[in-house]
This record gives C-alpha cells, structure tokens and sequence, in this order.
C-alpha cells in the first residue's frame, strides 16, 4: 500500500480469515499503562461465506461424495486470496479510529492513551510527569527517607549495648534449627557457640572429637 501503517509493534491482530467468526478487529495499547483499546469488528463475508460451505459440505458429504470437497475447498481458497488486501484496508481504518484514542509523544515517540497524556506539555506522562504528581510522590519519599534515618539512628543507639565479640551460632550444629543468634537452640535445647569441655581435665574440646585432646579421655 502507498501510505505508512502506523502502530507496527503496539497492536494485537484479532482477525480470523475463515468461518462464521470471520472478520478484522484489531487492539492497540498504551506503551505507558498498558491499557488496551479494541477497534469495531468488521465482518469478513467471503470468509464467512467459505465456513458455512464448509457446515453445508459436512452436512451433505453422503449426497455429494468427495465433489462436495471441491466446492468447500474453492471457497476457501477464493476467501483467502482477497483476505490479504481486505485486511490492510481495515487495518487502516483501524488505525485512523485509533489515532483519537491515542497520541504519540514527539520526544520518546511512544503512543499512549488520553490518560497518560500531558496536554499542556504536548508530551506524554513520561517525559513531563504531572507536576502535582510529582510533588506529592516526592513528599512521601522524604517522608519515607526522613522516618528511615530516624529508625536507622535508634537502631545504632540500640547497638551499642550489642556485645559483637560475643561467638553465636545461627545453625544449631545438632538439629539445623535457625537460632538467630541465641545461646541454646529452639530446637532441641543444644547449648550454642559455647566450646565443650572435658569432663575429666576442663579442656576445650573441638566439636565432633571423640576424645578429648588433653587427656584423651573418651567423650
């Protein structure tokens, strides 16, 4: 075709060549939200027409033999040499139905619906975010990073009294329960980050040693 087809990679193609659904309908979206519009649906006759040959074929395929075969196959075939053109025709019309749902934005070229569209600017939402928008987004990120710095304060004053050189287990080494840091484990009470002990000399024991190192008395 001699004009340009616009909305080349924004749009869904809804169109059905045959049956009795057969038409074009064509949905175009927003690139901002995302949100959608449908053009009208346009019947396709000479596809329509092939599907109910088809239904009339089928129906009588013990009067009519393979001839009736011809016939459907004839039909279909003269609907689709035509659907090629039809279809960019109602493409087209669809595009011009959706050009005043739409506007393209001349800084990022994105089409985008009335809603993400700054009239005043001549530019869409997001290139010229709305100004009273924007002002109150940026009111609760300060509100968010100020109450953020405040809670961030309490926690360093709340670490001082942290003892960091104390040893801690976040594993139970007996049951894998998660400690969190705690002296005994949740799980089966195994007291953590603490070093065994022999029983007869007081030497730490490592863990997992079936003797102790400094007496060599069995545990």
């Amino acid at each position: 075709m001699s004009s340009e087809i616009y909305f080349s990679n924004n749009y869904r193609d809804l169109c059905q060549e045959h049956g009795t659904g057969a038409g074009f309908q064509f949905e175009f979206s927003c690139r901002r939200c995302q949100d959608t519009w449908r053009s009208p649906f346009e019947a396709y006759t000479s596809g329509r027409v092939a599907g109910w040959l088809g239904k009339g074929v089928s129906a009588a395929y013990g009067m009519l033999g393979r001839g009736g075969y011809g016939v459907s196959s004839a039909a279909d075939g003269l609907a689709g040499a035509g659907f090629g053109n039809a279809r960019d025709t109602a493409f087209q019309r669809a595009i011009s139905n959706a050009q005043g749902h739409f506007n393209r934005c001349p800084r990022c070229t994105d089409y985008v619906c009335n809603r993400c569209w700054n009239a005043g600017q001549g530019i869409c939402l997001t290139c010229a975010p709305d100004t009273a928008a924007e002002a109150l987004a940026a009111q609760q990120r300060g509100l968010n990073d100020m109450v953020s710095e405040r809670a961030y304060t309490v926690g360093q004053q709340a670490g001082q009294s942290f003892d960091v050189t104390a040893p801690r287990q976040l594993v139970c080494p007996q049951c894998g329960t998660e400690t969190h840091g705690a002296a005994f484990c949740s799980g089966c009470g195994h007291r953590l980050a603490q070093p065994d002990t022999c029983t007869s000399c007081s030497a730490q024991v490592p863990q997992g040693a079936a003797f102790c190192p400094g007496c060599g008395t069995r545990r």
